[in-house]
């Protein structure tokens, strides 16, 4: 994955990821990931439904 195309934010959380996030750190930050990338796509899931009907 190139991470030059990606938001500052990114780089900075990816950076704490790799280096100083404990075990506790990482299964929290995989929670919060997930949820939001479940919730985002499910909202372009239903924008796209709503555009095909």
């Amino acid at each position: 994955m190139n991470l030059d195309i990606c938001p500052k934010s990114i780089k900075k959380a990816i950076r704490f990821i790799k280096q100083d996030a404990s075990i506790e750190q990482l299964e929290e930050i995989k929670k919060i990931v997930n949820y939001a990338i479940k919730r985002r796509t499910t909202s372009l899931q239903q924008k796209n439904r709503n555009l095909i009907l």
